[in-house]
């Protein structure tokens, strides 16, 4: 079953713009089944202790950000399922 939106819902959609915000609050705000494409780059929880390494033993900066970091795996799962709900209404 393809949900789609109402023509009063496509037409009042914002095109050809990137949304920004809370990605689960924006995906939320609009209609189900009326985006064609996500491009998901989420926070892959890479918080781990000590510093972490490329293969080729290079330094990986950016894994200590504020949006990259959860109390517990039960909350990165929690957030993960949300996004993942919310995308899929879409």
């Amino acid at each position: 079953m393809k949900i789609k939106p109402t023509p009063t819902e496509a037409a009042s959609l914002p095109l050809n713009q990137i949304l920004g915000g809370d990605c689960i609050e924006v995906m939320n705000s609009l209609p189900a089944g009326s985006i064609d494409l996500i491009f998901a780059d989420p926070p892959y929880n890479l918080q781990l202790k000590g510093d972490l390494h490329r293969p080729d033993n290079s330094k990986v900066d950016a894994v200590d950000d504020h949006w990259d970091q959860f109390s517990s795996f039960a909350t990165y799962d929690h957030f993960t399922r949300q996004w993942l709900a919310a995308a899929r209404r879409l």
